[in-house]
């Protein structure tokens, strides 16, 4: 823990707004630069009990690589350093002391952490294009929280006061926050994105992919000499879409998420970009010192009748590459974990799980651990990323390959979202099934892991399957079909 005496604060919570109201609030405040939506859209699946939406972060850290940026009202502070020791200096000046049987999050940084960061814990090599100008992590930090507790039906708002240090004004500042969030609520129009009509059909040609079939199936066979040859034992591989629509980012996330709600979902409006995300996976969860990660290994579509989805379902639950595939990425994140983690305490609470889910079913193990006395939530979330299920095993040598066979980088795309909170809680999701918007230009990425006896066609439908529900959202499939051309 950094050296710094942290400023305290005691939350104000208030109930906002009937349970009904709730679907509203999206749109009132999500076409705000810096806005956020943490979004439990599956929400009976369990754990998915709250969602978050918030906004006028008190301060704003981004980095591109060791170039970080701190602003602050109108104050920007340009520093060159290790962005994970910048982060921790500056988040732990702050510590929420909230009251008892209350929602994790109350507070804190709420952002994404790109692929992309993982240049600065590694030295990788520089082959794919850097061609989406985007920073390599951006975190708001926010003092006011709008909480949709779906298990209780209510709707809340906590509010801190920070960046006040006095606690006689962080109270007055905390009431003034919560008050103004009302009346805006109250005022605000429904943002158009409520209205969630299907765009037309994106013809083919106006959608590119850094790979054709062809092509994803002869990296794939690359991949599979470098398992052959003992490089790797497995590597994830993606490809990239991309699309331009005149379309509203904020109303493309409402049908995604129609389409295919996940528990770990979300929307985050950035200076000149958004990223949507229906992400079925938690990256890490913390709690104190606890700790839990839950990769995700091994898909298959859902079926047409009940009959063939059983029959998929099954399939997937026999299968013995996809479960070994899993049982490697878990051993992987043992030993990830066991960089922060005390001996003896790192476990699979559930080693293969079949999760189900509107456009596929998922293999999932979950492993649990507990930090040392000297480690805290950054450095676990520095040991651990970029998550092992989204790059192979060994992790740095699959990234390595990983930057060799994918044209592009992957920028966004399998980094995390979610929150930090200053109470000790974080929750953070791996960025799949993610679309990316800037510029009138959607991007977003597909991809599985490779091992040795994976069959390249089948990899590669299994790619349109987990990327189905994102073409549907953005009106370029409207059935099962699918066609591209290779980006040139």
């Amino acid at each position: 823990m950094p050296d710094v005496q942290p400023v305290t604060a005691y939350p104000l919570i208030e109930e906002l707004c009937g349970y009904r109201d709730w679907p509203a609030i999206p749109g009132r405040i999500l076409h705000k630069p810096f806005s956020f939506y943490l979004d439990s859209a599956a929400v009976n699946f369990p754990g998915a009990r709250y969602s978050y939406l918030g906004c006028n972060p008190f301060l704003i850290f981004a980095c591109s690589g060791s170039c970080i940026t701190i602003t602050q009202n109108t104050h920007q502070e340009i520093l060159h350093q290790d962005p994970f020791i910048a982060l921790k200096k500056l988040f732990y000046r702050f510590k929420l002391m909230p009251p008892d049987q209350t929602p994790p999050f109350l507070g804190g940084a709420v952002g994404y952490f790109g692929y992309d960061l993982a240049r600065v814990i590694e030295s990788l090599p520089v082959s794919a294009a850097d061609d989406i100008a985007l920073p390599d992590c951006c975190l708001g930090f926010y003092s006011t929280v709008i909480i949709i507790d779906h298990l209780q039906e209510k709707v809340l708002v906590a509010s801190s006061g920070f960046p006040e240090t006095r606690p006689a004004w962080q109270q007055k500042l905390a009431q003034r926050d919560i008050n103004e969030l009302k009346t805006a609520l109250s005022l605000s129009p429904v943002h158009d994105a409520s209205v969630c009509k299907m765009p037309a059909h994106t013809a083919a040609s106006e959608v590119t992919a850094t790979f054709d079939r062809a092509a994803y199936c002869r990296a794939i066979q690359v991949a599979k000499s470098y398992i052959e040859a003992g490089d790797i034992y497995q590597v994830n591989l993606s490809q990239r879409f991309r699309c331009r629509l005149p379309e509203n980012p904020l109303a493309i996330y409402m049908r995604l998420r129609r389409i295919s709600p996940a528990p770990f979902a979300g929307f985050f409006h950035g200076a000149d970009y958004h990223v949507l995300s229906s992400s079925p996976e938690r990256f890490l969860r913390l709690s104190g010192s606890l700790v839990e990660t839950r990769p995700i290994k091994g898909t298959r579509p859902r079926g047409p009748t009940t009959a063939e989805d059983q029959r998929l379902l099954k399939e997937l639950q026999a299968s013995e590459k996809d479960r070994a595939e899993l049982i490697m990425i878990v051993d992987l994140e043992r030993n990830d974990l066991g960089r922060v983690c005390r001996y003896g305490t790192i476990f699979p609470k559930e080693l293969i799980r079949i999760e189900t889910h509107p456009v596929v079913h998922h293999l999932v193990a979950t492993i649990k651990g507990e930090l040392t006395e000297g480690s805290d939530h950054i450095d676990c979330l520095r040991a651990c990323f970029p998550g092992g299920s989204i790059t192979g095993a060994p992790k740095i040598r699959a990234m390595e390959i990983i930057e060799e066979l994918e044209p592009c980088r992957r920028k966004i795309y399998t980094g995390s979202f979610g929150y930090l909170g200053f109470n000790g809680e974080t929750d953070l999701n791996i960025l799949i099934r993610t679309i990316v918007h800037i510029n009138g230009t959607f991007y977003f990425n597909v991809g599985g892991g490779i091992v040795a006896d994976s069959d390249p066609e089948m990899e590669y439908d299994e790619t349109m399957h987990k990327g189905k529900g994102i073409m549907q959202a953005l009106g370029i499939i409207t059935d099962n079909s699918w066609k591209t051309r290779q980006h040139l």
